[in-house]
């Protein structure tokens, strides 16, 4: 039985732990208040505070006339073949030095659905009404300037992956509804990086869709090539922490239905970023072929030659390969779950001097996708 004794002393250390929280709490506004970093402030449009629960105020609407409204908007269509060759390469000027600046736009936005599978809808957060978000794309050296807009109803930030300073760094600071703010920074190394809100409960945030693609490209370019970006993710749509279906670019099967159609001998560069939530690994095979990976895309030179590569949430590379042989070849997940829970895709390798396959095959879908038996002796 409890006794009031007991009763007394748990009430008293409540009162004790929220006095605390409050004079801490309390501390750090004063403290940010009082924050000499002027240029910090001067970027800050609607109430960057403290990244953990410390939201006071509210800035600009965006277009008002049409997003004023709490309520869920338009409901999402995800276009996979047009964002994997789509690169965004800012609204481009210079500073006195000559220094080449590139400015982008990310709007957030957690109001939207989106039919995941047929007939099964879900909510999804987006940077400029996609998911993934718009591929940036710059060159090492170049200043980075991002206007970021909360168009939502949460709180939310953006956390680039790469080199910068702490205050541009998406973490202890977030961004109120229909707030703005102005991440600015060099890109000072060339690779492949992720970019992502960082708000907790922060599964929550990218598991819905608040993410992108951030491409530094050398100064001394690399080798051209039919360049293409692939993002491993998945939806949990009964939230139970485990997903139910797994994708490359959000569809599942899409790349199935729909092949990614490249030329026999051509020079294929795949920028691929592993953010999938509550698995601890993703990983993606080549069927056919091996690819030169190199591995953040920090080097320019390859760190292993292989056909299959295993990523951790955030991890990112570089694939680099060509096929000697026209045809249909399969990519996918290599584990057995995530393949057939939607994460499998089709490359179909053309012979550029034939008007049609070169094996004779019609390109379409329906086509492509039927099982072929083949009859004839064994080798031994």
């Amino acid at each position: 039985m409890i006794t009031l004794k007991v009763i007394v002393v748990v009430a008293v250390a409540a009162a004790v732990l929220s006095t605390a929280f409050a004079v801490a709490s309390q501390s750090f506004v004063d403290f940010l208040a009082t924050a000499q970093d002027a240029e910090l402030r001067k970027n800050t449009i609607g109430g960057h505070t403290a990244g953990y629960g410390l939201h006071e105020t509210s800035g600009d609407v965006l277009d008002p006339a049409s997003s004023s409204s709490n309520t869920a908007s338009d409901e999402v269509a995800i276009d996979p073949d047009t964002y994997l060759r789509s690169f965004n390469y800012g609204r481009v000027s210079n500073l006195t030095n000559g220094s080449t600046v590139r400015e982008f736009t990310l709007v957030a936005d957690d109001r939207q659905t989106m039919e995941i599978s047929p007939g099964v809808f879900y909510n999804v957060w987006t940077f400029n009404g996609t998911i993934p978000g718009p591929t940036l794309r710059a060159t090492e050296g170049d200043l980075i300037r991002i206007n970021f807009i909360n168009n939502g109803t949460k709180p939310h930030s953006i956390h680039t992956h790469g080199i910068h300073k702490a205050g541009m760094d998406g973490v202890f600071e977030t961004i109120n509804p229909h707030g703005r703010f102005v991440y600015e920074f060099y890109a000072e190394a060339f690779g492949v990086f992720p970019y992502h809100c960082h708000v907790t409960p922060l599964e929550e945030h990218i598991s819905r869709g608040l993410y992108g693609v951030y491409i530094v490209d050398p100064k001394t370019p690399r080798p051209e090539a039919d360049e293409m970006v692939m993002i491993m993710n998945g939806f949990d749509t009964d939230f139970d922490t485990e997903n139910n279906f797994y994708s490359v670019n959000t569809i599942p099967y899409y790349y199935m239905h729909h092949p990614i159609e490249i030329e026999e001998g051509k020079l294929v560069r795949v920028y691929l970023v592993n953010m999938l939530e509550f698995d601890q690994i993703n990983n993606f095979h080549l069927h056919g072929n091996l690819y030169q990976l190199y591995r953040s895309g920090t080097s320019m030179a390859p760190d292993e030659y292989t056909d299959m590569v295993t990523m951790s949430q955030g991890e990112r590379a570089i694939l680099e390969f060509n096929y000697k042989y026209p045809g249909q070849y399969m990519f996918h997940a290599h584990k057995t779950e995530f393949a057939e829970k939607g994460w499998m895709g089709l490359f179909v390798v053309k012979d550029p001097t034939q008007t049609g396959g070169s094996d004779g095959s019609d390109s379409s879908s329906t086509r492509l996708l039927e099982t072929k038996t083949i009859s004839g002796d064994v080798g031994t």
